[in-house]
């Protein structure tokens, strides 16, 4: 149920190294705000792990759970284009762009991450804009890769910003984050 409060929604980015913990932080933030009743929706980047490395990205919808794989590593485990190691997957990006097309209303908007391929090259997810332009949220997370992260700040008014630097502190960042919405209430 959203929670309609006064005052224009904030926006957060949320930065940090690789493996950090910036999914882990947007993962438990949305399930806290679920479990306190609030609607998260939006969507996670996890990463697919085999034999402890990264062999592809999957894109999750926060409300219902279901996942693409996103990226692989391997040329021709996806149909797409390739970007550095990764291979991605159009129909995975266009599905999740619906995600996020019918993410809005909700009470927390997560946008698990806007990279290089969004920023830079134009090519990634669409809908980030106007899903994060509509203001239809109490609190937007949006995920940003650190060299990127003043690049999409400049006119985007920006909240406040965040740096994830351990999966640990990830875990305790969500925890303070939905907290601060669940007293609001």
């Amino acid at each position: 149920m959203v929670r309609h409060v006064h005052g224009a929604p904030e926006r957060w980015v949320v930065t940090g190294g690789r493996g950090a913990g910036k999914t882990t932080f947007c993962r438990q933030a949305a399930a806290l705000a679920h479990a306190a009743g609030l609607d998260a929706a939006g969507i996670l980047s996890p990463a697919r792990m085999e034999a402890g490395e990264k062999t592809g990205i999957y894109v999750a919808d926060v409300r219902s759970g279901a996942q693409r794989l996103l990226a692989a590593e391997t040329a021709g485990e996806v149909r797409g284009f390739p970007l550095g190691r990764w291979h991605f997957d159009p129909e995975a990006i266009r599905w999740a762009d619906e995600v996020l097309a019918r993410a809005t209303p909700c009470d927390i908007l997560i946008i698990d991450e806007i990279g290089p391929l969004e920023l830079d090259l134009r090519r990634g997810l669409t809908a980030w804009e106007s899903a994060l332009n509509s203001g239809a949220y109490r609190a937007a997370l949006v995920v940003v890769r650190c060299e990127l992260a003043e690049e999409f700040g400049i006119s985007r008014d920006v909240s406040a910003s965040l740096t994830i630097a351990s999966p640990q502190q990830a875990l305790q960042a969500a925890e303070a984050f939905v907290r601060r919405f669940v007293e609001a209430v």
